[in-house]
């Protein structure tokens, strides 16, 4: 666990989903992360991101999107990591813990995804469009809210590498159905997981430009 991180536990709907929680002194607004297929609250790269996120003035929640049993099952079936309808109602619960909680009830909230957690983000902005400030989608499936796309109101930033040439036409259909502020960044020589030196240092930077446009702006209206 990371210095000034702390674990909590957020109620769902079959349990609880454990937490990573870390805030600034003064933070201008947080962001939760919605984990990839097969991955975790303890994704190190969803964590880089964090990192730098919280460097700029923002609070971090990263969570298990599963209960430990449903990660067990999924480890051997993979039954769970597409269920973007399940995903998202774990994400709403996420938001919902933080939009109730007196501490951070006022924090303008963005959502981070990755993969198939980008789809249960965008699927979260559009019922919480009066929530949610911002998203950013790193390598996501977005095609999997298709139906979702049009309601989302929030500005959308869609990440993806240009060595992912299956999921790049995927981000432009998602593209075209967004009706709001958008933008698709393709990082050149960039795969899929932005493994390559240096790649997901860009995604920090562009992930902290769109968060400090739009969650800021949001946090000073308040």
């Amino acid at each position: 666990m990371d210095e000034g991180e702390c674990l909590i536990n957020i109620p769902s709907d079959r349990g609880y989903l454990s937490g990573d929680l870390c805030l600034p002194a003064k933070p201008d607004g947080m962001v939760i992360f919605a984990h990839g297929s097969g991955s975790s609250r303890k994704s190190s790269r969803n964590r880089w991101v964090a990192a730098a996120l919280r460097s700029v003035g923002f609070g971090t929640l990263l969570f298990d999107l599963l209960t430990p049993g449903e990660e067990a099952v999924d480890r051997v079936t993979a039954e769970f990591r597409f269920n973007i309808e399940l995903l998202t109602r774990r994400l709403l619960s996420a938001t919902d813990w933080v939009r109730t909680h007196p501490d951070y009830c006022k924090l303008p909230i963005g959502f981070y995804g990755a993969s198939t957690g980008a789809a249960a983000a965008l699927c979260a902005a559009s019922q919480r469009s009066d929530t949610v400030r911002a998203v950013v989608s790193r390598g996501g499936r977005p095609d999997l809210a298709l139906r979702c796309l049009p309601a989302v109101r929030c500005p959308t930033m869609l990440i993806v590498g240009s060595k992912d040439t299956d999921v790049i036409p995927l981000n432009n259909l998602a593209l075209e159905r967004l009706n709001t502020a958008k933008e698709l960044v393709i990082v050149a020589g960039a795969s899929h997981l932005f493994e390559e030196p240096g790649k997901l240092d860009e995604v920090r930077s562009l992930a902290a430009s769109w968060f400090l446009k739009y969650l800021t702006a949001a946090s000073n209206r308040c």
